[in-house]
């Protein structure tokens, strides 16, 4: 029986952390020093300002994780490095983390998610918009491969 169980960041998953990440952003855009921050630190980057890590585990192996940042203003989370390792796909883990992450950020009180994403992530991007999200200018951006920023409203 196969099981699948979203878990929240722990130390021992920094490892799956950085090979989850660099294995996505390699393939698919370049590393650049805010995903090194981010991926390298992620207590001080994400966990000790009120973020959340989560992990996929699929069958007691870490094949999927995503971050929320939470971000000063207006109880806002940026959703962020979302991965699913490539012999996973399809098996809608992706779908579940961010299921995590929308559930999480309403418990929190949180009034949107914002993401920032490459046009090239077709895959993602449709996963974006299935669960609502849509496109808003891009405005001031952290990221020299993001050319797109998504946000979804939270009604609690």
């Amino acid at each position: 029986m196969t099981e699948l169980l979203i878990v929240p960041y722990k130390s021992d998953y920094k490892q799956d952390l950085i090979r989850l990440s660099y294995e996505w952003l390699e393939k698919y855009v370049n590393v650049e020093p805010e995903d090194e921050r981010i991926i390298n630190n992620p207590e001080e980057a994400v966990l000790n300002d009120g973020g959340f890590i989560f992990f996929a585990q699929y069958n007691n192996e870490i094949v999927g994780t995503v971050s929320l940042i939470k971000l000063e203003k207006e109880n806002t989370f940026e959703l962020a490095k979302l991965a699913v390792t490539e012999k996973y796909q399809g098996l809608k883990i992706g779908r579940r983390l961010m299921e995590k992450c929308i559930e999480t950020s309403r418990l929190e009180d949180a009034q949107k998610i914002i993401l920032f994403t490459n046009q090239k992530l077709i895959a993602a991007i449709e996963l974006y918009k299935k669960f609502g999200f849509s496109f808003v200018p891009i405005g001031n951006n952290k990221y020299l491969e993001a050319d797109l920023k998504m946000e979804l409203e939270l009604k609690n």
